[in-house]
């Protein structure tokens, strides 16, 4: 863990302006490549380092125009390789960084990859009061027209803002703002990647203000305590398509699971036999939630479910009804009506 001090980003320009905390987690943003024409092709597989955070905010000095920033370094690598115990000590430091008096707000810089899934956990264990914005790249920083630089700025620049405040973790990426509990990864090139299929953005951002659609939310959902837990229970993911068996479901629960979400088809509907093998580990006190592979949509409590044993995950793709299960199971929720209930209101 490295840290770049205020000392890099003094000046006149700075002034009284709001203290926003960059904490850097690798990925795309930070990475490089072999040219300017190599937008694909990158990172520490290619044999190319990657910038550390003071590289990354020594390039964007328009950031002083919005606030007195320093940065963290936290991780350097592909948010793919990002472990839950690394989640977890992620928390707790944005916690330590919100409750401190002088920071207005804090920027996470992350890989596309798992982006959406850090930002729901965060959302769920993090204080709404002071503005926590993820965002990331497309483009390595070495590529022409990278879109690392902007998403900063602007990053920078929300978490600064008054009319941040309230309105808890947001995903800011290429010009919108988006709610953690819909931003996903649509694409797996495109700069316009994040998106929100069921809810929509919840602001934009022009000439690097915020510009939101609706009042900040009256309701927050329940906030998981993390205590001092080194990590989280495992929970499985079952994709299925036509002709599955059931053997994953088998393996899940020898792996030692302790929860299976279903990446069901169209309205979470399973093939037979998997449904009958996710019945059994229900039925066995591992709980079952239902998504949709499809990508968006709402997964409704239906009476072929609920008789099955099996929570519906409602708005919830199934990477963050993964987080959400398991949360939930690391705080001792193990009944089926009261993880609903969860998934209902998160």
């Amino acid at each position: 863990m490295t840290e770049e001090g205020n000392s890099t980003f003094s000046g006149a320009e700075s002034g009284a302006k709001p203290v926003v905390r960059v904490v850097a987690m690798g990925g795309t943003i930070a990475s490089r490549g072999a040219n300017s024409l190599v937008l694909t092709d990158y990172g520490e597989q290619s044999g190319n380092r990657p910038e550390g955070i003071g590289e990354l905010l020594r390039a964007v000095p328009e950031a002083l125009h919005f606030a007195r920033v320093s940065g963290l370094q936290l991780n350097s690598g592909g948010s793919s390789a990002i472990t839950i115990p690394e989640l977890l000590s992620l928390a707790r430091i944005l916690m330590e960084e919100l409750a401190k008096p002088e920071v207005a707000g804090v920027v996470v810089t992350h890989g596309t990859d798992t982006l959406e899934e850090t930002a729901y956990f965060l959302s769920l264990v993090l204080p709404p009061g002071k503005p926590v914005v993820v965002t990331g790249a497309m483009r390595p920083a070495t590529g022409l027209s990278a879109d690392g630089p902007l998403n900063l700025v602007n990053a920078i620049a929300l978490a600064a803002s008054p009319d941040a405040r309230d309105r808890g973790v947001m995903v800011c990426f290429d010009d919108e703002i988006l709610p953690p509990l819909d931003a996903t990864k649509t694409h797996t090139t495109s700069v316009e990647t994040f998106r929100a299929p069921d809810t929509g953005p919840i602001g934009v951002t022009r000439d690097f203000s915020p510009v939101f659609f609706s009042d900040p939310p009256r309701y927050f959902p329940p906030r998981f305590s993390l205590g001092t837990l080194p990590d989280l229970p495992k929970v499985g993911i079952v994709y299925t398509a036509i002709g599955m068996g059931g053997e994953i479901v088998d393996l899940l629960v020898n792996a030692g699971c302790r929860g299976i979400v279903a990446a069901g088809m169209g309205h979470a509907s399973l093939p037979p036999v998997v449904r009958n093998r996710l019945r059994a580990a229900a039925a066995s006190g591992i709980p079952v939630v239902c998504a949709s592979r499809t990508g968006s949509g709402l997964v409704t409590p239906r009476t072929l479910l609920r008789e099955a044993g099996f929570v519906p995950a409602y708005l919830h793709n199934p990477q963050k009804a993964r987080i959400l299960l398991m949360l939930c199971l690391a705080t001792g929720l193990r009944d089926p009506v009261v993880i609903e209930d969860m998934f209902r209101k998160c």
